[in-house]
C-alpha cells in the first residue's frame, strides 16, 4: 500500500480485511461504514449452490459474494481505509491469498448460530501473522453468549479482541474498525512504538503459512467447541 511523505510515518492508506464464513454479514458491515458506494460482487443463489452452501440460519439469504466487497473510510486528510470483504463459501476460499496481500489486519465476523463457520478465518489469519480481531455480529434472535464463553469456544489467544457488534449500524461497525487500530498499535514491539506510534509498515507483510500457501479446512479444530 501507498505511504505518504510525511514524517510521522503512518500510512496513508491502509488496506483491512473483513472476513467470516457464509452470510455472517460482511457485505452489510462493509456497506454500513464505507464513504463511497461500496463495491459489491454479487451472485443470485441458484440451484447449482444446493448441497454446496449450507443455508442454515440464513435461509432468506438470495445472494453471496463470489470475489470480494470494497469500501473505503477517511480517517483524516492524509490517512484512509480500505474495507476487503472476502467470500465466505470454502468454493471461492482461494481469493483469500490474494486479498490478504498487503493486508495489515482483519476483522473476523462471527454468527453464533452458525460459529463454527469462522474457524476457517481464524486458522487463516493466525497461522500468518496476520492481527485481528473476532466481531459477533448481533443476528436478530440469535442467541447470545457472554464474550468469555466465546473466547473459549472458538480458543482464542488471550490478546486477540473480540466483542458484540451490529454490522447494520454505522456507528457499531466503525467501532470494531476503531477497535482494531488501536489492536494494531499496542501489539507492536514496545521499542517500535517508542520510535514512531503511528508507523504500521512492519504489519504490512504477513508471515508465510508454515506448511505452504493455502487455507486451514478443518471447519472445526479440536480444541473449538461451541460454548457451553
Amino acid at each position: 500500500m501507498p505511504f505518504n511523505d510525511g514524517s510521522d510515518g503512518f500510512p496513508s492508506a491502509l488496506k483491512l480485511l473483513i472476513a467470516g464464513g457464509f452470510g455472517v454479514g460482511k457485505t452489510t458491515f462493509v456497506g454500513s461504514v464505507s464513504e463511497i458506494e461500496p463495491l459489491h460482487t454479487e451472485e443470485l443463489l441458484t440451484t447449482a449452490s444446493v448441497g454446496t452452501d449450507r443455508l442454515t440460519g440464513v435461509e432468506r439469504k438470495t445472494t453471496t459474494t463470489v470475489a470480494m466487497d470494497f469500501g473505503r473510510i477517511t480517517i483524516s486528510p492524509d490517512h484512509v481505509l480500505y474495507l476487503f470483504g472476502t467470500p465466505g463459501q470454502e468454493r471461492f476460499w482461494f481469493m483469500w491469498e490474494e486479498l490478504s496481500s498487503g493486508a495489515i489486519g482483519a476483522v473476523v465476523l462471527a454468527d453464533t448460530r452458525r460459529l463454527e463457520d469462522c474457524f476457517p478465518a481464524v486458522d487463516f489469519f493466525e497461522s500468518r501473522g496476520i492481527g485481528f480481531v473476532v466481531a459477533v455480529n448481533e443476528f436478530d434472535g440469535a442467541c447470545r453468549y457472554e464474550l468469555d464463553d466465546l473466547r473459549g469456544a472458538l480458543d482464542l489467544k488471550p490478546d486477540v479482541p473480540i466483542v458484540h457488534c451490529d454490522a447494520r449500524d454505522q456507528r457499531s461497525a466503525t467501532g470494531v474498525l476503531i477497535g482494531l487500530i488501536h489492536h494494531l498499535l499496542a501489539s507492536r514491539p514496545v521499542h517500535d512504538r517508542t520510535e514512531s506510534p503511528h508507523d504500521l509498515r512492519p504489519l504490512r507483510t504477513p508471515s508465510p503459512h508454515p506448511g505452504g500457501s493455502g487455507i486451514a479446512r478443518s471447519h472445526a479444530p479440536a480444541a473449538r467447541a461451541w460454548p457451553g
